[in-house]
Order: C-alpha cells, then structure tokens, then sequence
C-alpha cells in the first residue's frame, strides 16, 4: 500500500471518462476524495461533458485512444472505454472491436505492472437475444457473433475473457459489471439509443419511432443509480469479481416508455413504426439478486423521477442549439 492509498485517497484511472456513464463517474470519485486521471479519445465522449471538472485540482483530462498502451501511475483503473450505442459502434465496427478487446489487454497490463485493482464496464449485450428471463449472471448468452451487433457483444465477451484469464494466471484484482440500459443527463442526443431518440423527438414534437410493434421489453436504470452499483462493486471485498449484474428490474415495452415520454413532455408526437432492426433483443431484464447480496444494491429511482430529470438536460441542451 502506497502513501496516497493509506491515506484515503486513491489516483483513479478512468478511460471513456468523458463519456455519458464515465463523466458522471469522474464526478462521484472526485466527491469521495479521489484523484481523478480521465481518458478519452473522444470518439463518442466530449469535453463539454466534463466541463465542470476541469479546474478541480484532483482532476487531469487527457486525450488517448486505449488500443494503444498507456503508462501512468494509478492505484485503480476503471475500464469503461467503448463506444455503447448501436449508431456509433457499427459506425466502424472493426475499430468497436479493437476498443474493447486491445484496450482490455491495455489495460489489463498496466494494472498488472503497477498492481492496480481494474473494474470492466462489461454489458447486458453478452446475452444476445436472451432465451433465459430475466438473465442471471450464470447464463452464458445467446449472441450472434456475425451480425450487425457483433462487434459490440462479441467485444464485450472477449474483454471478459481476458478479465477472468488475467485473474486466474496472474492473481489480479478484477470487478465485471454487466451494465443493462441506462439514461440520463449527458446522453447523445443522436446516439440512437431509445430513451434519448424518445425525448429528442417528444420534444421536437416530431413523430416517435417504434421498431417492431414496440412489445419488445427494457429496464431503465438512471445514471445516479448505476454509478453507485458500479463504486460499491470496486469498492467490494477481493472474493467479489463478477460478472455482476447492475441494472433497473423494472421492466417497459417500447410503447409503454413512448407514452411515459408523451406524458411527460406534454408532447403531441404521434407513434410511427418502423421494421426491427437485425438481432434486435426481444427482452431485457437484468435479476439483480447477485447485486443485492453481494453489495447491498438496488437503483432507489424509478422511472417517472428519471425520465424527468433527463427531460430537463435534453429541452436544455436542445434550446442552447437553436
């Protein structure tokens, strides 16, 4: 244990920092008293993201793209680096699996070189279209692995590979979270994602588009939430590696979250259906049992609450663009 550990405050390494997820995260570790080294090549993530960050003196943003080795000094590594919508990751698929398979071989290694506990953004994605409802972490999926999508979920079970390999071989200290849907403030609002193309065309009053006949099904687990799933989880004993599932069990299909959002907004977006996309998951819903367990977590805001507070960003940010 090194001075800085034994006194509390830890250099954490977050990668994909300025994205949705990581930027919120950045945020939680400098509340608790962390030193904060986010990295990000800005693919998808953006400086405005961490706008608010920047002057805080525990705080180092730096440009760098994971497929390529990283040399600094960190007493944590959180590996959350990866496009995570189905828009930008097929944008360029080959690069969506390079990002998450060379960048966990980057980052495992450096973890292992300064002996670095290293927590893996992993997702609901490795079950593919699920025969299994809702999904424990115990069932191993049913994926594509030549689709559309496949640069993303095969990626993804790769990254978890390399973890669970580099525990096993080298004794490191690994956290797998398999993250299920999750919105809020700082969302892309053209990332294609469901709850943000909802919003973006609610509040445009344009049409909303269903894929499908809209009963296939999410859960919705708002940022706050899934933060402090993922800190209680790194923050766990070294016995708890994972996979863990960290995600909403309350369970929406695609109309229902449409009717929510028209609500809400006040909107007179009438629905529009559309053909479902290539292995488009008919059902998703995390058992959070592990979870509760093992870290005495559950997401504490429910949908109305969130999808509101969401709104608010969105009518924002799109009032600042006109």
């Amino acid at each position: 244990m090194n001075s800085r550990t034994r006194y509390g405050v830890k250099r954490i390494l977050v990668t994909g920092g300025a994205g949705f997820l990581g930027s919120h995260l950045c945020e939680k570790l400098l509340a608790m008293g962390h030193d904060v080294l986010c990295v990000d090549n800005f693919y998808t993530g953006t400086k405005e993201n961490v706008s608010s960050l920047i002057d805080h003196p525990r705080f180092d943003l730096m440009r760098h793209d994971v497929t390529f080795p990283l040399y600094v000094e960190v007493d944590e590594i959180y590996n959350l680096a990866c496009p995570a919508s189905p828009v930008h990751y097929q944008f360029d698929p080959v690069q969506t699996t390079k990002t998450s398979v060379h960048g966990a071989i980057n980052m495992l290694g450096l973890a292992k070189r300064v002996k670095a506990k290293i927590f893996q953004a992993s997702t609901s994605e490795v079950y593919g279209d699920p025969s299994m409802h809702p999904q424990t972490e115990a069932y191993w999926g049913n994926v594509n692995p030549i689709g559309i999508r496949s640069c993303y979920d095969e990626g993804k079970r790769c990254a978890e590979t390399l973890f669970f390999d580099y525990f096993r071989q080298h004794n490191l200290k690994i956290k797998v979270a398999r993250i299920f849907n999750t919105y809020g403030p700082r969302m892309h609002p053209s990332d294609g994602r469901v709850v943000s193309n909802f919003i973006v065309q609610a509040l445009q009053e344009k049409p909303i588009t269903i894929y499908g006949e809209g009963k296939q099904t999410r859960s919705f687990c708002y940022v706050d939430d899934l933060v402090d799933g993922i800190v209680k989880l790194m923050d766990s004993s070294d016995e708890v590696t994972g996979p863990i599932n960290l995600g909403n069990p309350g369970e929406f299909t695609m109309v229902e979250l449409a009717k929510k959002v028209i609500e809400i907004t006040k909107s007179s977006s009438k629905l529009v259906y559309a053909p479902l996309p290539a292995d488009d998951p008919k059902q998703r819903c995390p058992d959070i049992s592990l979870a509760k367990s093992k870290l005495d977590w559950q997401p504490r805001i429910d949908l109305s609450t969130g999808l509101e507070r969401t709104i608010d960003y969105f009518r924002k940010k799109l009032s600042q663009s006109l």
